[in-house]
């Protein structure tokens, strides 16, 4: 069963609420940050395209190098999966990442099909690709595919944030986190966007850059 969507900013604020009003905390955090975004995009081979590029590198050099690799005409699958080793690596693309990103031209996944499968199913299809951990998936689950009750426990601005708004003495580790999430189903995902909401009114209140 896939579950609930979110598509829209007030599937967002119908989340916020619900979790306002069991949770003292998140009703502070909302107070705070306003409306929680929406932050949707584009499912598909793209979003996972996009996201290996962005791998250990700033925002700037991963736009760089996504336009480099675009220009280049080898932006759709079928162009990417034959293209050679060296041309990937003349768009500025280590050689690592070049793997990763034929690996999943080349994998041959129906994207289209991953939005009528469970949240689990989705995981066990992405995973086993060289490249695409589980935080990956995640991200892809809660933006690309709007999956309402998706959290990813090992986000370290999302355990760092828990720990400033429930006034934790350390960041939670993940079985801890797991738990303390479970009580936010079903938004968890909501959950997520307000926690990193609330990290970053908290940086820009110490003048620092989320």
């Amino acid at each position: 069963m896939v579950g609930r969507i979110i598509t829209t900013e007030d599937d967002v604020a119908e989340g916020a609420a619900w979790l306002a009003a069991r949770e003292p905390a998140f009703a502070r955090a909302l107070d705070t940050t306003g409306p929680w975004p929406l932050r949707r995009r584009a499912d598909g081979f793209e979003a996972l395209r996009d996201a290996i590029i962005g791998q250990q590198v700033s925002v700037a050099a991963a736009n760089a190098i996504r336009g480099k690799v675009l220009a280049a005409g080898f932006g759709a699958e079928a162009a990417l999966a034959s293209a050679s080793e060296e041309a990937l690596r003349g768009c500025g693309l280590s050689r690592q990442k070049v793997r990763y990103l034929q690996a999943l031209a080349g994998s041959g996944i129906d994207f289209a099909a991953l939005r009528g499968l469970p949240d689990e199913e989705v995981i066990a299809t992405l995973l086993p690709l060289p490249g695409i951990g589980r935080w990956t998936v995640e991200m892809y689950l809660i933006f690309a595919l709007g999956r309402a009750d998706v959290f990813a426990v090992d986000d370290l601005a999302l355990a760092e944030a828990a720990r400033l708004l429930f006034d934790l003495p350390e960041r939670p580790k993940r079985r801890v986190f797991n738990d303390l999430a479970a009580a936010w189903s079903p938004w968890r995902a909501v959950a997520a966007r307000g926690l990193w909401a609330w990290y970053a009114a908290m940086k820009q209140r110490e003048g620092v850059a989320p």
